[in-house]
């Protein structure tokens, strides 16, 4: 089992709870991301710069994460590909996206795509709140207790 990471958009916060967890259960985590990101020295910690472009690192990741593999993504559509590959996929918030809620998601992400461009202000995406770190903590170690051999 492997931690694939949308790394573009995750905030620093995430990327530190990953990277400890990678290295405390010694699972290999790859952030994937069109621009250079440092990463701490270690054997199972990884970064793959792919080219720019529009989803060239979400192509990426669909490409190599395998059944049961955990994919961290606020990007919705990713999380369905991934889903639908049989990966776990969960939001730097801490939402775990599921077959049962994934078209929901999508259906709402469309809505407000629509309300945008047509002018709608919706607002912005508050930042990451302590429940949200902790929150995405729980779900992490569900996955790591679940499928870590």
């Amino acid at each position: 089992m492997k931690i694939w990471v949308d790394a573009d958009a995750c905030p620093v916060v995430i990327k530190e709870i990953l990277f400890r967890a990678a290295e405390r259960k010694q699972i290999e985590l790859t952030l994937v991301a069109n621009h250079y990101l440092k990463t701490p020295p270690s054997k199972v910690i990884n970064f793959l710069q792919v080219g720019a472009g529009f989803d060239v690192a979400d192509d990426e990741i669909v490409k190599r994460a395998t059944p049961n593999d955990l994919v961290v993504t606020a990007d919705i559509p990713l999380a369905a590909e991934v889903i639908e590959k049989g990966c776990v996929a969960l939001n730097p918030r801490g939402e775990l996206y599921t077959a049962s809620n994934i078209k929901q998601r999508l259906n709402m992400r469309d809505f407000m795509d629509n309300l945008r461009s047509s002018g709608i202000e919706t607002g912005g995406v508050p930042p990451i709140s302590q429940a949200d770190r902790q929150a995405f903590a729980n779900n992490l170690d569900k996955w790591l207790v679940k499928f870590k051999p």
